[in-house]
């Protein structure tokens, strides 16, 4: 009896697949934070000055998709 189990995707992968989401016109900025080995990041769209930033997290797929979760409604 086989299982079809989806295998996770990698931080490259994660990364890869939320640029296609994110409009090219939107700003990404990710910054790993000084003395951690935590990662942050902010998209924004063009017409606002600045997003918010996403929480701390070790992998930096991770911060980019809770950055673009606080700011893609600016879409809707």
């Amino acid at each position: 009896m086989g299982h079809n189990y989806a295998k996770p995707l990698t931080s490259g992968q994660k990364i890869e697949r939320l640029l296609t989401r994110i409009p090219p016109s939107w700003a990404i900025r990710m910054e790993r934070e000084t003395g951690t080995a935590t990662w942050r990041a902010v998209v924004h769209a063009p017409e606002a000055t600045e997003g918010s930033w996403s929480d701390p997290h070790m992998d930096p797929a991770d911060a980019l998709e809770d950055a673009w979760r606080r700011n893609r409604t600016v879409l809707a």
